[in-house]
């Protein structure tokens, strides 16, 4: 039987950068619950390079419980880590350094330590182990997941979703859209700016714009104190454009987000943009009728996680930590996802998210002692004990 921390590191080991195949590591642990008679399946992506894994100990029963995790960390590339990041490291000072610790291998670990117990416990309602890809780039595994699961199983009561939250439940995120804008204008020589339409200066006035729509929610009371930030945000991350300093440019494009409150939705959000976009579109066609603003997602919306209908999910929770406040998160997770398909949902896992993405990303051991502890508990309810 192999502890929590001996598991993370074989975890670690795993080098599951998103733009790279995870399925080394499904190997790994199809392995190790094949050990114990846990039946499993995979759910490969379109190309077969990456897969998702469900599991399940105990009977084909309505009532259990689903600990949710992804299997893909981001990158490391220009981080200055001051140890390997792909071998967890101990440096006597209660962390275990390394990429995915803390989100969200740990919690990952935590689960798998516990099969060998929970297949000896017999289990009155089972647990699903429900492991994805391509978290980080947009939760983009996870709905063949949740689907498979919702054909093939008894309904669950109750879905943890074991991101790092320092083992306190959270009830609320805000979704996420990433987007591409592309601005097509009309080149000619910067001397002669009435002859055509700068795509960079237009593409100027739509990230204005971007950061205006936050102000305006602000204003319009369209706020929710339990975030930290409390409106949906908008941020521009990338842009590009233009050939050389005196030519107008004609092409300028730009990557950016939309982080919505679950009760804001996106196209709320997005429709101040759009309407934006066109009018400033329809202006200067008049001037060039080549002149285009066509904007894109990169990515499916991923929804947020509302306060709502999850009663099953934090009563147990409580149930396993005792009576604990409860927070809201701005970052996405695939919370949103299960709770759409109409499983009540919650976050809880061991570690902090200021530490995940970071180099020398750690996990606390304090903290994968409570999400062994967490696992040990979630045993005990559903034999009954």
């Amino acid at each position: 039987m192999q502890s929590a921390q001996q598991l993370l590191e074989t975890l670690v080991g795993h080098p599951t950068v998103s733009r790279d195949s995870n399925l080394d590591l499904i190997r790994f642990i199809e392995g190790y619950l094949e050990d114990f008679g846990v039946p499993c399946q995979r759910i490969e992506s379109d190309d077969g390079r990456k897969a998702n894994l469900l599991a399940r100990i105990g009977p084909e029963h309505e009532g259990g419980v689903v600990l949710s995790g992804h299997t893909d960390v981001v990158p490391v590339d220009g981080q200055p880590w001051t140890s390997d990041p792909f071998a967890l490291t101990e440096r006597g000072d209660g962390r275990l350094y390394g990429r995915g610790s803390c989100d969200m291998k740990g919690f990952i670990a935590c689960a798998l330590a516990q099969v060998p117990r929970w297949v000896e416990q017999n289990l009155a309602r089972p647990i699903y182990l429900a492991f994805s890809y391509d978290e980080e780039v947009g939760c983009v595994g996870a709905p063949r997941l949740i689907e498979r699961l919702m054909a093939d199983a008894p309904r669950p009561a109750a879905v943890i979703v074991g991101e790092p939250t320092l083992m306190a439940p959270v009830v609320a995120q805000k979704g996420i859209t990433n987007l591409r804008t592309t601005v097509t204008g009309l080149e000619a020589h910067s001397s002669q700016v009435n002859q055509g339409v700068s795509a960079i200066h237009v593409a100027a006035r739509l990230v204005t714009r971007i950061e205006d729509i936050m102000a305006e929610l602000r204003e319009a009371g369209r706020v929710d104190e339990a975030f930290n930030v409390a409106h949906s945000s908008l941020h521009v991350g990338r842009i590009a454009g233009g050939t050389a300093i005196n030519i107008m440019a004609r092409e300028c494009r730009f990557d950016w987000e939309i982080r919505h409150l679950p009760q804001d939705g996106f196209e709320a959000v997005y429709s101040r943009f759009e309407d934006y976009a066109e009018s400033l579109e329809r202006e200067l066609r008049q001037r060039a009728p080549q002149v285009s603003i066509r904007t894109e997602p990169l990515t499916a919306t991923v929804p947020g996680l509302a306060d709502r209908d999850n009663a099953a999910a934090l009563s147990l929770c409580r149930a396993l930590l005792g009576e604990s406040d409860t927070e809201a998160v701005a970052y996405a997770t695939e919370a949103g996802q299960f709770q759409q398909a109409g499983l009540p949902t919650v976050i809880c896992g061991p570690g902090s998210i200021a530490q995940a993405h970071q180099p020398d990303e750690y996990l606390e051991t304090a903290q994968l002692d409570a999400g062994m502890a967490f696992m040990h508990r979630l045993g005990d309810h559903l034999a009954g004990a």
